[in-house]
């Protein structure tokens, strides 16, 4: 369940949020959402697959921690195992809301029911005594920004790879070490080959539109795939 309030410093101004991470606050998924804006990132620690959800047009950009629904690869007890949390896993449990056209300012949502709400005293407050934001909500709303600017510039971004028909299918299947099979199906890849196919003009628009960048990037973190194995192996190993 979730139950989405606007921030304030008056209803909120004794709210702490707990920062470290766990099974129980919520850390135990198998992906999150990226943007493209935030591939160069990503693409280091993990690999990025496109999905389409059922009965939608839309594709959207996943950063990939695990291979089975709730498998989360990164993380180690109560310890993150990467340099980078992808922005929609470090904001929460904070969410930008707009009124119901879309348009206008974004506010801080925050959803009151989600467990990094803290309920004995412990976290990390975001309001000092007089109402004015701490440094971490500080952070906090910078982050939200750039998710939000990343989530509302990513449609050009899509528009050309469907354009240009850059994705694939894209299956992978996996023997581990103790002869058992994990798969990863129903997602999508760039297809390099149409990618280096396009002619100078298309090559010169994606690139003068921002998108030729994050394509790259994309295709880089695949290498992350034979990373991500080689944890599920280790965590089937007790290692």
């Amino acid at each position: 369940m979730t139950r989405h309030a606007v921030l304030d410093n008056k209803t909120h101004r004794e709210l702490r949020i707990r920062t470290d991470v766990g099974t129980e606050l919520g850390d135990d998924i198998m992906a999150t959402l990226t943007v493209p804006s935030e591939f160069r990132r990503v693409q280091a620690h993990f690999p990025i697959l496109f999905r389409r959800e059922t009965g939608r047009e839309e594709f959207t950009a996943l950063a990939m921690f695990g291979f089975q629904n709730r498998e989360n690869l990164f993380l180690d007890g109560d310890r993150w195992d990467a340099r980078y949390r992808p922005l929609s896993a470090a904001i929460q449990p904070f969410l930008i809301g707009r009124p119901a056209g879309g348009d206008g300012p974004g506010q801080i949502h925050i959803d009151m029911d989600h467990p990094r709400i803290a309920t004995t005293g412990e976290g990390v407050r975001l309001f000092d005594a007089e109402g004015a934001a701490t440094p971490y909500l500080e952070q906090i709303a910078e982050r939200l920004g750039d998710l939000d600017d990343g989530y509302r510039e990513s449609g050009g971004f899509y528009d050309a790879l469907l354009a240009y028909d850059l994705l694939e299918p894209f299956s992978l299947e996996v023997t581990l070490d103790d002869g058992s099979l994990h798969s990863l199906v129903g997602f999508h890849i760039i297809d390099e080959a149409k990618l280096r196919a396009l002619d100078g003009e298309a090559l010169g628009s994606l690139h003068a539109a921002g998108h030729l960048m994050p394509m790259f990037m994309a295709l880089a973190s695949l290498s992350q795939l034979s990373v991500l194995v080689e944890r599920k192996n280790r965590r089937l190993g007790g290692v």
